[in-house]
């Protein structure tokens, strides 16, 4: 799905015409009519929320980006302000999905793109954006002495390789089943990401999350770069990590070079936070139109945060490659949910505070507005969390909608940059470069040292292909070794998804 039809009105705007709602671009004053033909505002409108543009009667269905974003709560007059205190969600539990329809087309820029980047050729045809070394703590009891290694070992390389990180959690002891290997998988995939150059894994010793398992988690990894022992075993465990670093740092430096890449080897995570109205307004779709790009050329993208595709699960459905990528969408959806109803929480329960302050009411409306980063592109695959990217295209993730959470899995997933909008703000990064996109040209002006991109100038009539050619230029230079806000200001930390049992 993508917005079509936008017309901006003075200082409202019309998403597509079947709307029952528009959206204040600045804030509105009672009495005010916010564009020709639109009807007078009997509420004062908050910028990016939403008013009535007809009456709307109590029950029935309203509409924004052409789709059910809510029912009405009460008669609603032309004009009125529509938010949480008049509308709320439809959405209820699992589900039946219609499976007949699906895309194997691709409907996008038709356009060839020969642009290239330079980056790293793995050893397996995969491409780093970043030739850096991590060294990931097998349990939580060796976070800081992974942390003392890597400050360390930092020191004795720099020059050779472009970072030495440390990986930390609370994880990896008293675990069990899948708790356990879902710590495993994640940890296994952020080993395996092309932008590690090397890994050093960092065990205690007596831990349920062995390195020894991790390693046999990952049996196509170039033994020359990877590196583990067991603080336990060891006589000296900052010697001998920092040995292993330099180790891994000198075969780096002898082999590694920089090399133009075509974008087919680009692999993006797509991701929102803190979003406002106008996620879905600007920044959201942008990234669609970055998706449909980057596929056209045969590069791949991943979108995660489950919950927040309900709502909207049927516009990704539809598109599959194939039934079985139909009913493997249903089925992950339909699986989020029992994961929401057995812990007593309903499936709309989503929109955060800051979200609703932001002019977001039901989680229909975060949705229809979050899957915007999916452009048109067919949906060929559908990972588990934890799962590694195995097809060229648009590909789905199953993890929750919490920030560090989602970029981990990510990450973990195979993606090499994430391009993460927020209407709110966020400081937050991953292991790869998160490049941070604003909705509105205010917050990229007040938080310049969390915004890499400004996608306001949409509102105020830049065409979408020039916002679409700068951001793609902004992601050539990033792949190509820029830094990204997040790796300027050490902004790297990841998160795992807990479930199941701790001793």
């Amino acid at each position: 799905m993508s917005v079509v039809e936008e017309t901006a009105v003075a200082r409202g705007l019309i998403i597509h015409p079947e709307d029952g709602v528009g959206v204040a671009t600045t804030a509105l004053q009672a009495g005010e009519r916010p564009g020709p033909g639109l009807p007078r505002l009997v509420d004062a409108i908050p910028r990016g929320h939403k008013f009535a543009l007809g009456p709307i009667k109590a029950d029935s269905l309203v509409t924004k980006y052409g789709a059910t974003i809510g029912r009405a709560r009460q008669d609603i007059a032309a004009g009125a302000h529509v938010h949480s205190h008049n509308l709320e969600s439809t959405l209820s539990g699992e589900q039946q999905y219609d499976h007949a329809g699906t895309q194997r087309a691709h409907v996008g820029q038709g356009r060839a793109i020969a642009d290239t980047f330079m980056g790293y050729r793995r050893f397996d045809g995969r491409v780093g954006i970043r030739n850096e070394i991590w060294v990931i703590a097998m349990v939580g009891c060796v976070n800081r002495t992974t942390e003392r290694i890597a400050r360390m070992a930092a020191n004795q390389v720099r020059g050779q390789v472009d970072g030495v990180h440390a990986i930390t959690h609370p994880f990896g002891c008293s675990q069990l089943g899948d708790d356990l290997a879902n710590t495993r998988a994640i940890l296994a995939g952020l080993a395996q990401n092309p932008n590690a150059g090397g890994v050093l894994l960092v065990g205690l010793g007596c831990e349920s999350n062995q390195y020894r398992d991790l390693l046999d988690a990952m049996p196509d990894t170039d033994p020359l770069r990877v590196r583990a022992f067991a603080c336990q075993d060891a006589g000296d465990e900052l010697d001998t990590g920092i040995s292993a670093v330099v180790e891994i740092a000198e075969h780096i430096a002898a082999e590694d070079r920089r090399e133009p890449c075509p974008v087919s080897d680009l692999v993006i995570g797509l991701k929102c936070g803190g979003s406002d109205a106008f996620s879905g307004l600007t920044a959201n779709p942008l990234l669609g139109r970055i998706t449909d790009r980057l596929d056209n050329a045969g590069g791949s993208t991943i979108l995660t945060e489950v919950p927040e595709m309900f709502g909207a699960e049927q516009l990704l459905i539809d598109r599959a490659v194939s039934r079985d990528v139909s009913f493997a969408i249903g089925t992950m959806m339909n699986r989020f949910k029992r994961y929401f109803s057995g812990h007593g929480e309903p499936v709309h329960a989503n929109p955060s505070p800051g979200n609703l302050e932001g002019g977001i009411t039901t989680l229909e409306e975060k949705s229809l507005g979050g899957v915007q980063k999916a452009g048109n592109a067919p949906v060929v695959d559908v990972l588990a969390y934890g799962g590694r990217l195995r097809e060229t295209g648009l590909s789905l993730l199953e993890s929750p909608g919490n920030d560090a959470v989602s970029t981990t899995a990510l990450a973990a997933a195979g993606a090499t940059l994430i391009l993460f909008t927020t209407g709110r703000g966020t400081p937050l990064g991953t292991m790869v470069p998160t490049i941070k996109l604003a909705t509105q040209s205010d917050l990229a002006e007040r938080k310049p040292n969390w915004i890499d991109f400004d996608a306001g100038p949409v509102l105020n009539g830049e065409p979408a292909d020039v916002t679409t050619d700068r951001l793609w230029q902004t992601i050539l230079d990033i792949a190509g070794g820029k830094r990204a806000r997040n790796e300027l200001y050490d902004e790297r930390q990841i998160a795992l998804w807990k479930g199941g049992v701790t001793l």
